[in-house]
């Protein structure tokens, strides 16, 4: 029987069961949720930088964004919220679009 130790999306006990298993499962506390979030977080951002093909990249982003938006609301805020922010720092700073490399500053 393999051991995960690890969060996971809220349909897989369901998706499990339908398979004729059974999964055993735990309700983690704020803090354990919070450090399970930040580790989850890590797991799909490495899964992003491994990725060799578009669609496994969006795929990997997909799951980085639901983690986003679940972060957001942990942090009693909003997806809403973390874009005027986002809006906020492009215009005082700029994005990343240009492909601005800084080598060094003398």
């Amino acid at each position: 029987m393999p051991t995960y130790n690890k969060l996971i999306r809220d349909k897989i006990p369901g998706i499990i069961a339908m398979t004729g298993k059974k999964a055993n499962t735990a309700t983690l506390s704020d803090e354990d949720y919070i450090k399970e979030l930040r580790k989850k977080t890590k797991e799909e951002l490495q899964e992003y930088l491994a990725a060799d093909n578009d669609s496994d990249a969006l795929d990997e982003l997909a799951d980085l964004l639901e983690l986003m938006h679940t972060l957001a609301n942990v942090h009693e805020s909003s997806m809403e919220e973390v874009e005027k922010i986002r809006e906020k720092k492009a215009e005082q700073r700029g994005g990343f679009n240009d492909r601005v490399f800084l080598i060094d500053v003398e």
